[in-house]
């Protein structure tokens, strides 16, 4: 779509313009009226939980940090567990999320777009890894790729073993961190005014111009900050992988398994790793704040 049909487009939908939400609430000070006592025992309670909540949840993590031997940091990282952990976790959580975004993001585009018989089946089971214990996904990928099931005894004659290996910890990654962006990417996708996409049809611009100029852009916030969040996910993951590819270093044993094996030889080892996953996973919790921040908010006047 050229960039004259582009103006033609957002001239089309000028009536849509962004609002600025009311500033409005129980704890809400008006101009020129001074705060009631219920608005200050309201705004004490919010305060005094929220401190508490945070004192809560930073406690435990500044107690691990605390820990972190700095003077044998280096040394740590150079060992053997520490660096085939993190080499396995790179790889397949990388991979993982390569799968994720190419069989994700239409899954999520024909949800968030189409109307269709047995959708919110459909979104329900493709949302249950979100609540399900990682151990049952672990037993059910064990039970469904397992060498002696009617599957995996047909990729065994195959020559491709699943249960126990690299691929096993990519498809454990895989099923619980797929729901994340598919509802991530599903939403953005649903969030696109369907009149803007139908002002830019009546300027003559095709369905790869609309998707190219106009779907892509606005919905892709949501998708990277759902992909920032599935890749953190596969990168934490530890029930489903254990039970499914096991925990054997340099083979599957990614960084959560080295954790739990170095506590019982490597204690510094395994506050290293900790460390490194909080750090990482604050670190992709700021920016998926960040990227998901900029959000469309069109209402008709």
């Amino acid at each position: 779509m050229s960039s004259m049909e582009q103006d033609k487009a957002r001239r089309a939908v000028k009536p849509y313009r962004t609002q600025e939400r009311p500033r409005s609430g129980p704890f809400y000070q008006q101009p020129g009226r001074g705060l009631s006592w219920g608005g200050l025992a309201g705004r004490v309670l919010v305060a005094g939980a929220g401190g508490l909540c945070l004192a809560f949840i930073s406690l435990p993590l500044l107690a691990l940090l605390g820990r972190v031997p700095f003077d044998t940091v280096w040394a740590t990282l150079g060992t053997p567990l520490v660096l085939d952990a993190l080499r396995l976790s790179a790889l397949s959580s990388l991979v993982s999320l390569g799968l994720i975004i190419l069989f994700g993001t239409p899954v999520a585009y024909g949800l968030g777009r189409g109307q269709f018989p047995g959708k919110r089946v459909i979104e329900t089971v493709l949302e249950l890894p979100l609540v399900l214990p990682p151990a049952v996904a672990g037993v059910a990928l064990l039970f469904a790729f397992g060498r002696r099931t009617p599957l995996g005894e047909v990729l065994h004659d195959l020559g491709l073993d699943v249960a126990f290996t690299l691929a096993a910890v990519v498809l454990a990654q895989t099923f619980v961190a797929a729901p994340f962006y598919i509802k991530a990417a599903r939403v953005a996708f649903q969030g696109i005014p369907r009149e803007l996409l139908e002002a830019a049809a009546v300027q003559g611009a095709g369905a790869g111009a609309i998707f190219r100029h106009i779907i892509g852009p606005l919905a892709l916030p949501g998708i990277v900050g759902g992909a920032i969040m599935g890749w953190a996910r596969a990168v934490g993951e530890f029930g489903a992988t254990i039970l499914f590819a096991g925990n054997f270093p340099g083979r599957t044993q990614t960084m959560p398994l080295a954790i739990y094996l170095a506590l019982e030889s490597n204690v510094n080892a395994a506050i290293v790793l900790a460390a490194i996953l909080v750090v990482s996973s604050f670190s992709v919790l700021l920016i998926f704040k960040l990227v998901s921040g900029r959000s469309l908010d069109v209402t008709p006047d």
